[in-house]
């Protein structure tokens, strides 16, 4: 780890314009009770274009691109965001990854940005290794109502900074805000697939990919739905990694979405047969193509393809 690395402080930059010019990104930004800062991206205000990108580049601890481009693949029907990431493991595991599951009496979001790594009480950190130290923390929560006081007050004691230095950015699934920073989690999910089936994290040095924007949803079910599609039948990640040719050769054929059971219909048709998130197939999360490039030998290995029909009837249900 580099010990002058803070994603928490490259965060609270990344963040500066929402705060000094909330208005242009249709954003609101209030002080609470409690001293924090909260700035709403998509519950009451509606949170613009912009604001995804922002809110997307602070999941990644201010260490990494996110750019809005075209998708030409899906017709013209929709934009995509595209994502590079040289820090894999901390800007991917340490901030970006939803694991910090907050969860307060009535109050339940999972949360994701730098203040994980200050808090680092998943296991994933006890693999990676990262903890932060910083007198800022930025916190993201994908969530339809704000945390009241005493999630907060939890908050502030799992992190460890002063309330008029925390900074928590909210947005619901279903806006369009949350729609950019799901789709933007393409390269964090072909990351967090690749560990699950064994590759070592410290082999992993960075990568890049892009994603299309579900159109927002009529509610958050349905937007979970299209969100998710987004990434397993319509996103790509490029991987760079140093480790054995044959491993890769083993392994990839089992990274993209197309290795799970469940593969071939809308999330939300899974979603609604099983009854419970945690019922699907943990491999079918994964991005749709991969692609990866070993850097110590110069061979590339791709496996997957684009799903332009489920993900055309995934917008359209």
């Amino acid at each position: 780890m580099n010990k002058m690395l803070s994603l928490n402080e490259k965060a609270r930059a990344v963040i500066e314009p929402l705060i000094d010019e909330p208005d242009r990104f249709q954003v609101a930004v209030t002080r609470l009770e409690t001293g924090a800062t909260l700035i709403d991206c998509g519950i009451e205000a509606e949170g613009g274009v912009d604001a995804g990108v922002l809110f997307s580049k602070a999941c990644l601890g201010g260490a990494g691109e996110v750019l809005i481009n075209s998708f030409p693949a899906c017709e013209g029907t929709t934009s995509a965001v595209s994502v590079a990431v040289d820090m894999a493991v901390e800007a991917l595991m340490a901030s970006q990854y939803a694991g910090w599951a907050i969860n307060k009496g009535k109050y339940f979001a999972m949360g994701s940005g730098p203040a994980r790594a200050l808090y680092a009480g998943e296991k994933l950190f006890k693999e990676i290794g990262h903890k932060e130290k910083s007198d800022v923390a930025v916190l993201c929560l994908e969530a339809r109502k704000y945390p009241a006081g005493e999630v907060v007050e939890y908050i502030l004691g799992k992190t460890g900074v002063t309330a008029e230095n925390l900074y928590i950015l909210i947005a619901p699934t279903a806006s369009i805000v949350g729609s950019i920073q799901i789709s933007a989690r393409i390269v964090e999910t072909a990351v967090h697939k690749m560990r699950e089936i064994g590759f070592d994290l410290d082999s992993i040095s960075g990568g890049a990919g892009a994603a299309p924007i579900a159109p927002v949803a009529k509610d958050d079910l349905s937007a979970i739905g299209r969100t998710n599609d987004c990434v397993l039948y319509g996103g790509e990640a490029n991987i760079s990694v140093d480790c054995d040719d044959e491993f890769i050769r083993e392994k990839i054929e089992s990274i993209p979405s197309s290795s799970s059971k469940d593969y071939g219909r809308t999330f939300i048709e899974l979603f609604k047969e099983y009854g419970d998130f945690y019922k699907i197939d943990p491999l079918l999360f994964s991005p749709a193509m991969i692609t990866i490039h070993n850097l110590r030998s110069g061979s590339a290995f791709s496996a997957g393809s684009l799903n332009m029909d489920i993900l055309k009837k995934s917008f359209a249900s």
